[in-house]
């Protein structure tokens, strides 16, 4: 199993496998022609209660990656879930997002998770 987490920014690479984009709103500025985009589970997103509290700089990462897996536990999460861990099971998944630190968000819990 290979997952990665890149920006969705970046341009797509041969290696990239299933790209899958996890953020609820698209990014700004993307063409959706350039995105290259397989897959776009918006349930598998944060809530937007845990996505505006985490940005206003209120909550820590930690948190943040217990509140979100919590979140990830939601019959349609979950569901979105085993689908992209499917994927990832039959070869390559990139995790898409726009996030300026992609380490420090809900796409690096996901890859952690699907990981396990």
């Amino acid at each position: 199993m290979s997952v990665r987490v890149r920006r969705v920014y970046e341009p797509p690479e041969p290696d990239d496998g299933v790209r899958v984009l996890v953020d609820r709103l698209w990014p700004r500025g993307l063409a959706k022609d350039a995105a290259h985009i397989d897959e776009w589970p918006k349930g598998l997103t944060p809530s937007t209660e845990l996505r505006r509290w985490y940005h206003a700089d209120e909550g820590a990462f930690e948190e943040f990656r217990e509140r979100y897996e919590a979140e990830l536990t939601a019959p349609e999460a979950a569901e979105l879930l085993e689908r992209v861990r499917e994927l990832a099971d039959r070869g390559t998944v990139t995790l898409l997002t726009a996030s300026r630190q992609p380490e420090l968000s809900h796409a690096e819990v996901l890859a952690r998770l699907l990981a396990e």
